[in-house]
């Protein structure tokens, strides 16, 4: 929820500021440790079914990410959720009996069954039997998921809410599986799920690279490799597929939404796909603009001559510039991932290996998964304003009353602690991987 351009200590700008900086943190980390646990899983059962000691050995350092991850993951999701009472208290008050179920759930149903079988995860590989060990993957690796569906159901719900009425200024639920199932659910669950994929797998694939070019040559990196590189390179059609039927989702459901991601400032018919421009808000025109013609009502209409509705015909409409832009990072991240990991696929062809410059391209890229989700969810969440919930609760509505010069004081706060933790969350992964090719001794 990022602000548009006003006073530096307008509370409700710097109250955006704050949670846009809290989430966009947060989201880092479970974007990770969603998919991370299927890998883990993945790694046991294939020890399971072939008895080579290198899926055990890839098992025994990924957990240790893991493990990091999910911690960070936990205290900065604890710290957004603090939030909701000391800077949107409105949130609470007029949805509350919604989201406070949701969230519940998330608690109950999926971080209980993650937090407990975690420490088996991790201590209890010569303490319990093997059967038992994976066992406690899969159910970490499913309660993760399971923790995404919840989130993901609320948040869904706040573009598309149904299932409710308001009474005296309040929602109360009518339709429970109305609600967890709104009609942008499907698409919202896929689309993080493919995100969080591809996040893991070039995170496994770039750390992989380092480790390689640094000369360890332990059958477990290339396993991990290869995993990651071939999982990327399966999963990325399939996210720019399901970005496709995202799209004609969100063009029934939000689309003043649709007009600021395509930059449309006046509904036509037969619009442009814009690949490159300057959203001039001032003037309603796209300054420097790069368009393939009627190609955007193509893709979301199915037709050449399609009508797409222009900014202009929306009373309440996001910031063009920044869902504009935002898109765009998250699209152009897409297609690097698909040119890097169909050119490593290719190399790894027939039991091969990468060359240098590929394990380069995919060091540079072993967060790219971040980039491209924080973009989405930028285009997510400035894609709704001015609406905190689409169409029943604004923004401005839902702010607390504590002043500016307050938030702006704890928001310097988080974003130097948020700074330090993130530098020092890739130096521990790359230090755990130099370190990782030591001998024991020199450890």
């Amino acid at each position: 929820m990022l602000p548009e351009a006003t006073g530096l200590l307008d509370p409700i700008v710097l109250a955006r500021i704050q949670f846009a900086a809290n989430i966009t943190f947060h989201i880092l980390f479970p974007t990770i440790s969603i998919a991370m646990g299927w890998a883990l899983l993945f790694f046991k059962l294939r020890f399971n079914a072939t008895g080579e000691q290198k899926w055990l050995d890839a098992y025994g350092f990924w957990v240790k990410i893991f493990a990091l991850t999910f911690a960070l993951g936990v205290v900065t999701g604890i710290t957004m959720s603090f939030q909701f009472g000391t800077n949107w208290p409105g949130f609470m008050k007029t949805v509350g009996n919604i989201a406070g179920p949701l969230l519940a759930y998330e608690v109950l149903t999926a971080f209980f069954l993650e937090a407990t079988f975690l420490g088996i995860m991790l201590f209890g590989q010569k303490k319990v039997s093997n059967r038992i060990h994976t066992l406690a993957t899969v159910l970490v690796a499913g309660g993760t998921t399971l923790s995404a569906f919840w989130i993901i159901a609320l948040n869904s719900w706040m573009q598309t809410p149904v299932g409710f009425e308001m009474i005296n200024g309040q929602a109360h639920a009518t339709d429970w599986l109305a609600i967890i199932f709104n009609p942008s659910m499907p698409y919202h669950l896929s689309h993080m799920l493919l995100a969080s994929g591809l996040t893991v797998a070039f995170l496994l694939a770039g750390v992989s690279a380092f480790r390689w070019l640094k000369g360890q040559r332990d059958a477990s990196i290339m396993a991990s490799l290869k995993t990651g590189v071939f999982l990327a390179a399966a999963l990325i059609p399939l996210q720019i597929f399901l970005g496709d039927l995202h799209g004609i989702n969100t063009l029934k459901h939000q689309p003043a939404k649709i007009a600021a991601i395509e930059g449309i400032w006046h509904t036509e018919r037969g619009a442009p796909l814009t690949l490159f421009a300057l959203p001039n808000a001032a003037t309603q025109t796209n300054e420097y603009a790069i368009a393939i013609p009627k190609l955007a009502s193509l893709i979301l209409t199915h037709d050449i001559n399609g009508e797409l509705q222009g900014i202009n015909a929306f009373a309440d409409h996001p910031p063009v510039a920044k869902v504009f832009w935002s898109f765009r990072v998250m699209v152009g991240m897409g297609m690097l991932m698909l040119l890097v990991s169909w050119l490593a696929a290719w190399q790894l062809r027939g039991g091969k290996t990468l060359s240098p410059m590929v394990c380069k391209l995919l060091i540079g890229m072993t967060f790219s998964g971040w980039v491209a989700t924080v973009a989405g969810w930028y285009v997510t969440e400035i894609g709704r304003q001015p609406w905190l919930v689409y169409g029943v609760l604004k923004t401005s509505d839902a702010a607390s009353n504590v002043g500016g010069g307050m938030i702006l004081s704890t928001l310097i706060m988080y974003l130097t602690l948020y700074a330090f933790l993130l530098v020092s969350y890739i130096s521990v992964v790359f230090y755990l991987a130099n370190k990782a090719g030591r001998p024991a001794q020199e450890q």
